[in-house]
């Protein structure tokens, strides 16, 4: 098996299939996968030396992903969002 060079390109979907594979997971799931995406935009925007305010709120951004990853990894290990 040979391994690729570069690290798997992630492809856009089209509406249909995105809508299609959420109506299949349950609501909270749904909602969690969400916040999870929002709250992982939202810790790459704090960036360099931080004020103590910015410092609050990447933590709460933090907290947020941590409690929408903990709902992701009960449904399935594989769907918890990384930072």
């Amino acid at each position: 098996m040979i391994a690729s060079p570069s690290p798997l390109v992630p492809v856009p979907i089209p509406d249909r299939v995105a809508a299609l594979i959420g109506s299949c997971l349950p609501a909270h799931v749904l909602q969690a996968e969400i916040e999870a995406d929002c709250a992982a935009r939202e810790v790459y925007r704090f960036r360099g030396p931080l004020c103590a305010e910015d410092r609050a709120d990447r933590e709460h951004a933090l907290a947020v992903l941590a409690r929408a990853n903990k709902i992701l990894a009960k449904h399935h290990p594989s769907l918890p969002v990384r930072p």
